[in-house]
C-alpha cells in the first residue's frame, strides 16, 4: 500500500468515527429537539468541518514533506509558510471560532426575572440514584414524580437543579448542555422542547455506586395535552379495584413500603424513595434500568441488587411469589 493510500485511509476512518454518534436516537446530541441543542448542533458541525478540513490540509503537506519535489521541501521548510501555518491562521481562525460561538450561544442566555413566576417551574434534585422531579404550579401547587420530565411543546420551562447528596449532573443530549447538580447551591436552566417525542438523559457526573444506571427521560407535550396530564398528575392514586390489587395495595402498606415512598391517597407517605403515585404511567422503572409493565416490578422486587447494584432500596426476599405478584400487580396499576 502506498503512503497516499495510508494517509487517505487514515482520514476516512477518522471521518467514519466522527460520524458514529450520529445513529443514536434520543440520546443524540447530533438530533436536536430544542432550539439550544440546534444552536450547540451548528456549533459542533462547524468545529467538527473545521478541524476535518486542517487534518486533511496538514495530512497533505506532511506527504509533500515526506515524499514531494526538494522545491516542495523547501517551500514548506520556509520561515513565511511556519509563520504564516503554525502562527498567523491557528491565531485568525480560532479566534474567530471563539467570536462566533460566543455568539451563538449567547443567543440561548435568557434572563430569570420576576416574570418567571407566573410560569410552570421543575424543580429536580439528584439522588443516589434517581431524580426527584417537582412541578412548582404557578399557583403554588407542588405535584412531585421521579425520573421522567413532561414538557408543553415551545414553551420554555425553568429547571432548578441541585442535589440532596453528592455532585450530579443533568444533561439532555437532544435538549440543552450539562449543568452540574451541587448539594446546598441551586442552578437554573431554561428547558424547551420544539417537537413532540421522548428524549433521554444520563447523569453526567460520575456519582459512585450504579452511575451507570442513573437516566431519565424527557416528553414532550402539545401545550392542551401536558395541562391535561398535569392535572391528572396532581390527583391521588387510583382506588384499587381488583382483588389482586386490593390484596397488593394492603400487602404494600403492612410490609413497610409507604415509610420510604409515598402513594397519595393513601397512608404511604415516605419521602425518601420515589413518589409512586403514578408509577404505573411513566416509561421506566429505577431511572432507566428497567422497563415499566408488571414483569419488571417483579424483576425490581425480587432481585432490585441484580438489576442496579448498590441501590439504596434494601431488598425484600420475604414476600412469596403470590405476594410478588399481586404487589407488581398493584404498583402497575398506579397510572
Amino acid at each position: 500500500m502506498t503512503p497516499w493510500r495510508r494517509i487517505f485511509g487514515a482520514f476516512l476512518a477518522c471521518l467514519l468515527m466522527m460520524g458514529l454518534p450520529s445513529c443514536g436516537g434520543i440520546q443524540s446530541a447530533l438530533d436536536p429537539a430544542s432550539p439550544d441543542a440546534a444552536r450547540i448542533s451548528v456549533l459542533s458541525w462547524l468545529l467538527i468541518g473545521f478541524c476535518s478540513l486542517v487534518f486533511l490540509v496538514v495530512c497533505v503537506i506532511t506527504g509533500f514533506a515526506l515524499f514531494g519535489k526538494l522545491s516542495w521541501r523547501s517551500w514548506i521548510a520556509s520561515d513565511k509558510t511556519v509563520i504564516g501555518g503554525g502562527i498567523i491562521f491557528p491565531v485568525v481562525s480560532l479566534s474567530a471560532l471563539l467570536v462566533y460561538g460566543f455568539v451563538l450561544m449567547s443567543v440561548a442566555d435568557r434572563p430569570f426575572t420576576a416574570a418567571s413566576d407566573d410560569r410552570l417551574r421543575i424543580e429536580v434534585v439528584g439522588q443516589r440514584w434517581w431524580w426527584r422531579v417537582t412541578y412548582v404550579h404557578p399557583d403554588g401547587r407542588r405535584i412531585e414524580s421521579a425520573n421522567e420530565i413532561r414538557l408543553p411543546i415551545g414553551q420554555p420551562v425553568e429547571i432548578a437543579l441541585t442535589s440532596a447528596d453528592v455532585i450530579h449532573s443533568f444533561w439532555v443530549p437532544r435538549l440543552a448542555g450539562k449543568l452540574d447538580m451541587i448539594p446546598g447551591r441551586i442552578n437554573r436552566m431554561m428547558l424547551e422542547v420544539s417537537e413532540p417525542g421522548m428524549s433521554r438523559g444520563p447523569c453526567a457526573e460520575y456519582c459512585g455506586g450504579p452511575h451507570a444506571l442513573m437516566s431519565f427521560y424527557v416528553i414532550g407535550l402539545p401545550q392542551v395535552e401536558f395541562d391535561a396530564w398535569l392535572e391528572h398528575a396532581a390527583s391521588g392514586a387510583a382506588a384499587a379495584a381488583e382483588e389482586a390489587n386490593v390484596e397488593g395495595q394492603a400487602l404494600f402498606l403492612a410490609s413497610g413500603c409507604g415509610g420510604c415512598h409515598t402513594v397519595r391517597g393513601t397512608e404511604a407517605k415516605g419521602r425518601i424513595g420515589p413518589d409512586l403515585t403514578h408509577v404505573g404511567s411513566r416509561h421506566s422503572l429505577a431511572a432507566g434500568a428497567l422497563g415499566n409493565d408488571q414483569q419488571a416490578f417483579e424483576t425490581w422486587l425480587r432481585d432490585g441488587q441484580h438489576v442496579k447494584p448498590e441501590n439504596l432500596m434494601p431488598p425484600y426476599d420475604i414476600f412469596s411469589e403470590v405476594e410478588l405478584t399481586r404487589l407488581s400487580s398493584y404498583l402497575e396499576h398506579l397510572r
